[in-house]
Parts: structure tokens; sequence; C-alpha cells
């Protein structure tokens, strides 16, 4: 039985004030919840303000993204040392924004995943189509899922591939306001199940768990939650809101 995980990928928000405010506010929405994980990625600046609030809670902290070196002479960014030094336990990985915005290749993300898994963080690895590539068809986003797969997890061992999430990110959906169907989102997460045992093996496959992002928010996480092959929500704007963020944790999925 796969644990489900929901997400608050906070990206360039939040002073040390308002993270403390939210992370509290995260504490007490999660609290008594025990059939499902709560996570929360602060911006680097916040995470030691918001490691204080989460601590002895079941909340866990992650961050944004994780360089693949220890130390040296890579300015702006974090080692997988650096995230659990101050408390950290997993990171996101490959989010559409980095790749879009800031142009990270595919043998970067590997390698910022392989770190991170090596070094014991849960890797949130994220992939997704663009709407050129939705429009062509199924068969087209099978093959570009395929790919980032493929070139994502190369060199990543079955070992390390148990402490790993796919998210499941249409690009298209993000930010939009559109939201893929419940029907599209549980045809690629069922693809990426079936990518996975062919890449490793049927028990790794089924014990993984993939999470939908994609303007998810209160009025549609009970519907995604209810496909088989959903096992959470990476969130976005709505995981600033006390109020919604506190809803989609405390999702009730129909049978």
């Amino acid at each position: 039985m796969r644990t489900p995980l929901i997400a608050g990928n906070w990206k360039m928000n939040c002073t040390l004030a308002e993270a403390r405010e939210l992370a509290l506010a995260v504490v007490e929405a999660a609290k008594g919840l025990n059939d499902r994980e709560v996570l929360l990625a602060p911006p680097f600046t916040a995470l030691s303000a918001t490691a204080k609030e989460l601590a002895g809670e079941s909340v866990i902290l992650a961050g944004q993204n994780v360089a693949w070196e220890e130390k040296g002479a890579f300015t702006g960014e974090i080692s997988p040392a650096m995230l659990k030094d101050v408390g950290a336990m997993a990171a996101i990985i490959g989010h559409s924004e980095r790749r879009q915005i800031f142009g990270e290749s595919e043998a970067m993300i590997n390698a910022r995943l392989r770190a991170a898994l090596q070094a014991g963080l849960m890797g949130i690895f994220c992939i997704g189509e663009s709407l050129e590539i939705r429009e062509k068809g199924q068969a087209d986003v099978e093959a570009w899922l395929k790919k980032q797969m493929e070139e994502g997890l190369r060199g990543v061992s079955a070992a390390a591939a148990r402490r790993l999430v796919i998210a499941y990110e249409p690009i298209w959906a993000i930010g939009t306001g559109k939201t893929a169907s419940q029907e599209q989102a549980q045809q690629a997460h069922a693809y990426l199940r079936l990518l996975l045992a062919n890449m490793y093996d049927k028990s790794l496959a089924e014990e993984a768990r993939i999470v939908y992002g994609g303007s998810v928010n209160p009025s549609n996480i009970d519907e995604l939650m209810s496909q088989p092959d959903i096992d959470g929500a990476l969130v976005g704007g709505a995981a600033l809101d006390k109020e919604q963020f506190a809803r989609i944790i405390q999702f009730q999925a129909a049978n």
C-alpha cells in the first residue's frame, strides 16, 4: 500500500515570517493524518526557519533543488550535505521551471538526482510534456515521458530508485489554471508505472509513488486522488494559501 504524499512547493515566495506562519498552519492541518505524508519545499533562505517550526512534527522538509557536488566553486547552488545539515530529507529535481527558464539539461538533472539519492535524500523527480506535445497525441506524450525517464534515471540503481518519487507535471497545466483531466492524469501515471516496471522490476513499480502536479487545488484534489495510480500531489500556488493547502492535505478520495 503506497502512502500518499502531498508536497507544497513555495517556489520564490515567503519571507522568514511568512514561512514560519505558513509552516505552523501546515503542521496544524496535518495533525492526526497518519495515512499520508506532507512535505514542504521553502526557498533556501527559509529552510532553517521552516525547519524550526517542523521540529518534532511529521511534516517533511525539502529543498527546491540540489547540486551534484558536495562543495566547491558552484555559486548559487546548495549541496545534498547542506540540505541535510539544515534538516531537509528530500529535494525537488527537474522541475519544469528549472528546465524551461534556467535551461537545465537532462544530463544535469540526472546528476542532481543521483547525488540526492546517493546522499540518502528522497528525490522528487519531475517530468512532463508541453502543450505542443500533448496536442500531437498520446503516442508522442508517451515517447516524451519515456525519454525523460530513461535519461533522468540513467545510472540510478534499483536500491536508490526506492527513495524516488516521480512527479508528473504536464507543463501546460502548471500555473495556468488548467488541470489534466482525471483520465489524462491516470493514463500518464499508469504509463510511468509501466516504465518503472520495465526499467527495474514490477515490485519496485508497485511501491513507487507517482504524484501529480499542475494547478492542483481544493476543487480537484479529491477527484485526482481517487485514481488508482495517483499517489499524491506536488502543489504550487495553492500551497501558499493556508486554507487551500489545508483542504488539499485533508483530501478525501472516493472509493
